[in-house]
């Protein structure tokens, strides 16, 4: 996928973040926001945007368990294998290819 998509499914589930929490408070994404990355922020590299959008996915999994227990626990759980995925590639990157 290349960047601008990237940064346009990170829009798309950022949205979806932001209706969570319009619709109940309780819902919190917590690891996501600890990022500190947004979608705006178009100078971030690629892999970090990646990164945030699986952390992000994660944690919207884990606000939909109250429609669907069982879908979304799995779905949170390959989310965070992908995230830390990600990370790992981020920090074993010493050129930073994904810029």
């Amino acid at each position: 996928m290349h960047k601008e998509e990237l940064i346009a499914l990170h829009q798309f589930m950022y949205s979806i973040k932001e209706s969570f929490e319009n619709e109940n408070s309780n819902v919190v994404f917590s690891e996501y926001e600890a990022l500190k990355i947004k979608p705006t922020q178009v100078h971030k590299s690629k892999m970090e945007h990646k990164h945030a959008i699986f952390v992000l996915g994660q944690e919207i999994a884990q606000a939909m368990k109250d429609v669907e227990p069982s879908a979304s626990k799995r779905i949170a759980d390959r989310m965070h294998e992908l995230a830390l995925k990600t990370e790992k590639e981020i920090e074993e990157d010493p050129d930073n290819k994904y810029l």
